[in-house]
């Protein structure tokens, strides 16, 4: 059966749980989906003790799959972050969540709604998926920034990241380029907590390997080192290849979990591609 026929199975009777989870990875970024197109959201609390690896399942980010919002789309996303706010984008999960509803509905392509814009996935192997994300934006508006500054040499560092790059893929991203590595757990807060981010900001180290190939690890919001960011490699290699550092379309994205291959597209947009993986079901 599909896997996600198991969001419909009743817990068992003699045990008090009451949603059903289903948990996947992508390049070991590691999400909690639970099924809302006919139940409620979790809560905040939920959310936090949901994600927390000692009280819950352990997971980066809570996904609800609700009611698509707009023609077209198959459902909505919702990303909910370990404190329990809410993200407008992660590619990663969209890949797992379009893997799941790839087994629902038999489809290889589809369309997924989020707060950061509709997205397109495609099945592109037994457990490989693309979606593609964007378009990326450089308006210090967008991002957002908390004042009009150059985006593409920003007016800040911390240790070693200096002259970084803003942007926006439907979450804020802030990329440093570097030539050595960097202890980023000292580094990136300081610049995630600077007021030049008023919603904060994911924070990019890159370094780049050859004119096709980065290295890259993020800092994600709302405070941590995570093995992958799919969003954060789309603009990294966008950033590489305004800087010069990057030629072609076609970037290989090392990150501590894996591999992503970003597709660079003339619209800004960009088409990530990488594995999933599922972990297991069970209920909370």
């Amino acid at each position: 059966m599909p896997v996600t026929d198991f969001f419909r199975l009743p817990p068992p009777g003699q045990q008090p749980f009451a949603k059903a989870f289903i948990k996947m990875q992508g390049l070991r970024n590691h999400f909690v989906f639970l099924d809302c197109r006919t139940a409620p959201v979790p809560s905040k609390s939920e959310v936090v003790r949901i994600c927390d690896v000692h009280a819950g399942v352990g997971a980066e980010q809570v996904i609800t799959i609700e009611a698509p919002r707009s023609a077209g789309a198959i459902a909505f996303m919702g990303i909910h972050n370990t404190d329990g706010t809410q993200a407008q984008a992660c590619g990663n999960a969209t890949r797992c969540l379009a893997w799941l509803l790839f087994e629902e509905t038999g489809r290889t392509e589809l369309l997924i709604d989020s707060l950061g814009g509709p997205l397109h996935c495609r099945k592109e192997g037994e457990w490989d998926v693309s979606v593609t994300l964007g378009p990326i934006s450089l308006d210090w508006r967008r991002v957002p920034l908390s004042r009009a500054v150059d985006t593409t040499h920003l007016p800040l560092a911390s240790g070693p990241l200096k002259d970084g790059v803003a942007l926006s893929i439907g979450n804020p991203h802030a990329v440093f380029f570097v030539d050595a590595d960097v202890d980023i757990a000292t580094a990136a807060p300081g610049i995630a907590r600077d007021p030049l981010f008023p919603e904060s900001v994911n924070v990019g180290v890159a370094r780049v390997i050859d004119e096709t190939t980065l290295k890259l690890a993020v800092w994600e919001r709302p405070g941590m080192l995570t093995e992958a960011c799919g969003t954060g490699a789309c603009v990294a290699a966008f950033a590489g290849r305004l800087r010069g550092l990057l030629t072609g379309d076609e970037i290989t994205v090392n990150l501590p979990g894996g591999t992503l291959l970003v597709h660079l597209l003339e619209d800004g947009r960009a088409v990530m591609t990488g594995p999933v993986a599922f972990c297991c079901a069970g209920y909370v």
